[in-house]
């Protein structure tokens, strides 16, 4: 029997999502060598749902969605583990000292999921429906199209969300096609929104592998599991975001797609009512993702330069 040499834990959240995502890096690993015993710790946040905390936006709590990455990243900074798995979209624009994210999983469907058990999508929606979500993306985005619509604060994980919207809690409720498709759930989806629509959440679909910048030579290997085109095309989404000012809590949505060496950004911001709204995209050849963050950030600039300052203070 081969002994196996080397020891990797890696840090999640509980949650049923975070278990799968963390169980394909897992996985993925198994399928490098044979030699390294993998295993899983988990780990609570600040950011993990509690009933007592009532249905209140996450970014009105201390910390906003880095409550999500906060305590992992702690555990992976004092050495308790040695990688974490994480949903890019919950992560803040800039990483603590020390840490860095080299490596991304393929990209799952970046799309929203429109879930509904009255219509088939939004502009079907009967005046004055109540669609449940966190999101102060989704809810400015919508409104912006519906302003009729009435929102109602949803959080949650997935399959919590869909069961208050099976219980008649809401008419609609929106959840990213990526976290539904890993779970097994696609079948809960009434409709998908198009990007030309709704703009999905800069990095949505995408999962991370975060690291201590100092094990990158010991933990170089996980680059087999790493797909460098969804690394560029975050690397524009999350220039973007920091160029917007880092962990700013303003709806956005920020959107590139590349093919062969052609990238398109899209990027939005809006006020919270919707009322407001604000879009720049842009074709740009690049070759690294050094370059597509230079390019997000540009597109990023720009975009805050035309949005009033008052849109962006914390809500």
């Amino acid at each position: 029997m081969s002994v196996k040499h080397e020891k990797i834990i890696i840090g999640t959240r509980g949650s049923p999502l975070a278990l799968v995502q963390a169980n394909m890096v897992k996985d993925g690993i198994a399928k490098i060598s044979q030699y390294i015993d993998v295993s899983l710790r988990i780990i609570k946040t600040s950011g993990d749902w509690k009933p007592e905390d009532g249905e209140v936006r996450l970014e009105t709590l201390e910390g906003g969605k880095a409550q999500f990455a906060t305590e992992i990243e702690d555990a992976l900074l004092s050495g308790e583990i040695d990688i974490a798995v994480h949903s890019m979209k919950d992560m803040d624009s800039i990483l603590p000292d020390g840490l860095s994210i080299p490596f991304m999983l393929p990209r799952e469907d970046a799309r929203d999921a429109f879930l509904s058990d009255v219509s088939q999508n939004i502009g079907d929606l009967p005046k004055g429906s109540v669609v449940g979500t966190s999101s102060v993306r989704r809810q400015a985005f919508l409104l912006n199209k519906r302003p009729d619509l009435k929102i109602a604060v949803f959080r949650g994980n997935v399959q919590t969300r869909i069961d208050k919207l099976r219980a008649g809690q809401v008419d609609a409720t929106f959840l990213a096609c990526a976290g539904l498709n890993r779970l097994g759930l696609s079948h809960e989806i009434t409709s998908i929104v198009e990007v030309e629509e709704m703009l999905p959440a800069a990095a949505q679909g995408a999962v991370g592998i975060e690291i201590r910048s100092e094990d990158m030579d010991r933990l170089s290997f996980l680059s087999q599991l790493s797909c460098k085109k969804t690394y560029i095309c975050v690397s524009a989404e999350r220039g973007v975001l920091r160029a917007l000012g880092g962990s700013c809590h303003t709806p956005i949505g920020a959107y590139a797609v590349l093919n062969g060496t052609q990238m398109h950004i899209r990027a939005q911001a809006a006020s919270l009512d919707g009322e407001h709204i604000w879009f720049e995209d842009e074709y740009r050849e690049v070759s690294s993702h050094e370059e597509a963050a230079a390019f997000g950030a540009e597109i990023g600039k720009r975009l805050k330069s035309v949005v009033p300052a008052s849109i962006f203070e914390l809500i």
